[in-house]
């Protein structure tokens, strides 16, 4: 039992950090854009292969858009903010009631 517990925190450490990633990614796209999957990777310090990843989970929600000169964003990108802003304050709720239900 203790190993599926395990699994569980270990699949939403996982999860999060991937969203993280995600958003760090578009954050610099917002700022730098149009930019390339080598500078991205220079600037975010990660390897090219998570930064296409990314690239191409953003492009997939129409967050990031691709052109001969890289990436940049789209107009979604608003919407999308103030959507996750939304979540992170109900996951925050949610979070604090998981915390105080351990003591």
């Amino acid at each position: 039992m203790a190993t599926r517990k395990g699994m569980i925190v270990r699949s939403l450490d996982t999860d999060v950090e991937l969203l993280a990633r995600h958003v760090s990614i578009l954050k610099v796209v917002m700022k730098e854009q149009p930019i390339g999957i080598i500078k991205l990777a220079e600037l975010t310090k990660l390897p090219e292969h998570k930064v296409r990843y990314s690239l191409r989970i953003l492009e997939r929600e129409g967050l990031v858009a691709a052109s001969a000169s890289g990436a940049t964003t789209t107009p979604r990108v608003a919407s999308f903010l103030d959507d996750m802003d939304e979540m992170l304050a109900k996951f925050k709720v949610t979070v604090d009631s998981l915390r105080s239900g351990l003591k």
